[in-house]
């Protein structure tokens, strides 16, 4: 007999982590690779034994511990040899950790002088990573979408003075943006804009300008 777990979505494709005790849950490298086979597709731990060549016991120990810290949800249930063997799958493909678990040793952007030190954007990052996660958390608790905008592209200068007129048009036309459309009206939202620009790692794939929006 095979019983079968509720419907549910799929996986979800990112979750931003902000409990300490999920993100122990992960530290041990065997999980990581578990969670990484069931993403390719839902299976038992005597499946995954049988795929990694470990002792299902093991597997078990570790499976609990991440079907309890939520990386992992019944898939279905089947009854062999007199006993239930459970199949497992994942609930999302992919996580990053929140800043904000380092709590005081966590930076914060305005201590922060330079604008043009890696520092900074780094530490910008952080915070645009921080806010978009409890944003996200309070939009499924409240079952809205968040309303987002995602821009990204790729220039090559020919100089570090065409790098620097670059950035100058691109702050004059982000403050007459920002001019036109600023809204301090009663009802009125605000949204934070970050533009910011590195180097291109030479060992990372070419990429495309893209624009993702979530309405």
């Amino acid at each position: 007999m095979v019983r079968r777990s509720p419907p549910s979505a799929p996986a979800e494709p990112l979750a931003v982590l902000h409990e300490p005790e999920r993100v122990a849950a992960l530290l041990s490298p065997l999980r990581r690779r578990l969670l990484s086979e069931l993403g390719r597709s839902p299976d038992s731990a005597a499946g995954l034994a049988r795929r990694l060549e470990l002792p299902r016991q093991k597997l078990n120990y570790h499976l609990r511990a991440l079907e309890r810290a939520g990386f992992l949800e019944l898939h279905e249930e089947r009854q062999r040899r007199g006993c239930v063997e459970r199949t497992l799958r994942i609930t999302a493909r992919a996580y990053v950790i929140d800043p904000v678990l380092l709590g005081e040793l966590g930076v914060d952007p305005a201590a922060l002088q330079d604008r043009l030190s890696s520092s900074y954007l780094i530490a910008t990052a952080a915070r645009l990573l921080g806010d978009a996660g409890e944003l996200q958390r309070g939009a499924r608790r409240a079952g809205k979408r968040l309303p987002t905008l995602t821009l990204e592209t790729e220039v090559r200068f020919a100089s570090a003075e065409q790098r620097a007129a670059f950035a100058e048009e691109l702050g004059a036309s982000l403050a007459r943006l920002a001019a036109k459309y600023h809204d301090d009206s009663p009802g009125s939202r605000a949204f934070r804009f970050v533009l910011a620009g590195h180097p291109v790692r030479k060992d990372a794939p070419k990429k495309t300008p893209t624009t993702s929006r979530k309405p």
